[in-house]
């Protein structure tokens, strides 16, 4: 490109008028010189825009290159008013070139961010504005590769039964990853053209969409060996979707990577380095990525499991959010294609029980999420489905954003905001007592099934008693002060509390249980090894218990597994984190009393082949 012609094409104002929360591009074509220079601009041209908002903060996209000689540097104002901005390249005749637009306010809720410790917001940036987030997601591995009438079906379903997340592969299959990335320095931008309009339809629906940036298996490693390789990849990923309303979620299981901590260390250190808007970040896990936050990248912890002691004990640990990817797909109908898929009744169980350990869900069914079937538009009214909408219903009406797990209950599992709000979940129907702060509230029970409520007589006092209307399914009570809460939206900011981490008590001469087993060390490679937690001090609150087992070999830096969570149970040493000998496999068990107290204790051991 000439230097008239870029000056030309910058008076234009790409941007101009663009509205807040909204991309906009500006689109370069090389000239002959540059491009005869160039031969492989995705690997080789560098460009990048330094955008300066009203508010004086400065906001840095790379460019991406969109086949042939098309440069795409893709941006999106976070406020409205007068924006400059300035060109930096190795393009001579695009390098320092600076320019102007005004982007103007619109109703766009802006990005998902974490807020409140554990919980997530809309969140305009440089203003006051936040409004509550509440993350209900539906897994759909396929669909950047569907059919495109198929897929616009899916969101549109999904939108309608209020879903406001989809998460996804950014590179398909093993094979489809091969045909995008073809060699380590070349990439089919075809494909990202596609996944652009895919992605702007889902955010066209209110739909936030989680991007898998690598398969299992070691496939991002595969293809991408250098670390050069894989930050093209990443800068390439940065520039075409940050400016979108997106999650940044690793690689599909980051367990079955030879080195997968590691290299999601590196990715993620380049998503915080390059992402001006700092999108989520976490990665897709066979269990918990929350072996992965103390490296410092990820911001929110995802869970795939069904495992209430995992969900429940790591939401005491960690002081950022949680969201539960899979805690079982739901059985289509049409034969179990997925291992452990469950009936639409079991599902529903787990999605209550998820959300009483603390953490927001997604949900899956075999039909529909492409990852053992072709995906079947049938299945999209499937029951636990409809199960989702009753729940996020019920949900929007609290103030989730300030619910926290509460344990001053018997008979069901509960979250509170204290003195204004309690939920608790009886899956197993029965008498309840909840002990509340002393007002008068209003009280109803809730069919998680049907959507139906059932209000009752209002209660004042500190300690409620009651039953559900039936036993023949399981039922959620409500207890709640609704004028409160009427007010608290008219004069509370955004946290009306502040939310408190526990400190877990290590001291052995304090924790109440012992491992009893393993007894014996070294333990073997490659067998079954029992475990046992034994309760030693027994007390009232000893007598419900919770428990999580995580073993690492510490050396290897690959962070830990989770290896149980009964107190008796077996496993074997996870064959990945063992590349030398001696070494010494850590046992941690954390034990969480009916209270909520968290108590752990470490036992070294030595591994023989």
């Amino acid at each position: 490109m000439s230097l008239a012609a870029c000056l030309q094409l910058l008076s234009q104002e790409p941007c101009a008028n663009a509205p807040v929360y909204s991309p906009c591009e500006f689109v370069f074509e090389l000239s002959d010189q540059d491009a005869a220079a160039n031969p492989n601009p995705y690997k080789t041209v560098e460009l990048r825009g330094e955008f300066r908002s009203p508010g004086f903060d400065t906001l840095a996209m790379p460019a991406f290159w969109d086949g042939g000689r098309r440069i795409v540097l893709r941006f999106t104002p976070t406020e409205a008013g007068n924006w400059t901005y300035r060109l930096t390249s190795n393009l001579r005749s695009l390098d320092g070139k600076i320019g102007n637009f005004t982007a103007v306010a619109s109703g766009a809720p802006g990005f998902v961010e974490p807020r409140n410790v554990h919980h997530w917001a809309y969140a305009v940036r440089y203003t006051q504005e936040v409004k509550p987030h509440l993350w209900m997601g539906d897994t759909s591995y396929r669909f950047a590769f569907m059919d495109q009438s198929l897929f616009q079906r899916v969101v549109d379903t999904r939108a309608a039964q209020k879903f406001n997340h989809i998460r996804g592969l950014v590179l398909g299959s093993a094979q489809e990853a091969a045909r995008i990335v073809p060699a380590p320095d070349r990439v089919d931008p075809a494909h990202f053209r596609e996944l652009d309009e895919r992605i702007r339809y889902m955010n066209g629906k209110g739909i936030t969409v989680d991007l898998i940036l690598g398969g299992a298996d070691n496939q991002l490693a595969k293809l991408l060996p250098q670390p050069a390789d894989r930050e093209s990849y990443i800068r390439y990923l940065v520039a075409r979707y940050a400016p979108m309303n997106i999650t940044w979620q690793g690689v599909d299981g980051f367990e079955t990577y030879d080195n997968g901590r590691a290299l999601l260390k590196e990715v993620g250190a380049l998503l915080t380095k390059m992402d001006p808007y700092r999108h989520p970040r976490t990665s897709a896990t066979r269990a918990t990525s929350g072996s992965l936050l103390d490296d410092g990248w990820m911001n929110f912890v995802a869970h795939e499991s069904p495992e209430n002691s995992l969900g429940a004990i790591e939401h005491q640990l960690f002081a950022v959010p949680f969201v539960n990817l899979n805690f079982g797909a739901e059985e289509s109908g049409a034969g179990r294609a997925a291992h452990g898929a469950v009936d639409s009744d079991t599902f529903r169980r787990r999605l209550w029980n998820a959300a009483m350990n603390g953490q927001y869900v997604t949900y899956a069914n075999t039909g529909t999420d492409g990852r053992g079937a072709a995906v079947d538009a049938a299945f999209l009214d499937a029951p636990a489905a409809k199960q989702m909408t009753v729940w996020y219903n019920f949900f929007d009406a609290t103030r989730h954003w300030e619910l926290e797990p509460y344990f001053d209950v018997d008979g069901g599992r509960a979250l509170a905001l204290e003195g204004v709000e309690y939920v608790v979940y009886v899956e197993r129907p029965g008498p309840v007592e909840v002990l509340v702060e002393k007002h008068g509230y209003d009280v109803a029970w809730f069919n998680p099934i049907s959507g139906e409520t059932i209000r009752q007589k209002g209660f004042k006092g500190e300690h409620y008693t009651g039953e559900p209307p039936d036993r023949s399914h399981d039922w959620v009570l409500h207890i709640s002060r609704e004028g409160h809460k009427e007010g608290m939206l008219r004069s509370y900011k955004f946290e009306s509390r502040r939310i408190e981490m526990q400190v877990i008590d290590q001291n052995s001469a304090k924790v109440p249980f012992e491992i009893a087993q393993p007894s014996q060390s070294p333990l073997p490679i490659g067998k079954t090894i029992p475990l046992e937690a034994r309760i030693t001090r027994p007390t009232h609150a000893t007598r419900s218990m919770m428990w999580l087992w995580i073993g690492d070999v510490t050396a290897t830096g690959k962070g830990y597994r989770v290896i149980g969570t009964e107190a008796k149970g077996s496993f074997t040493v996870p064959p990945l984190l063992v590349e030398n000998f001696p070494a010494v496999f850590s046992i941690r068990l954390y034990g969480m009393n009916a209270v909520g107290k968290v108590y752990s204790l470490d036992k070294p051991y030595q591994l023989a082949k």
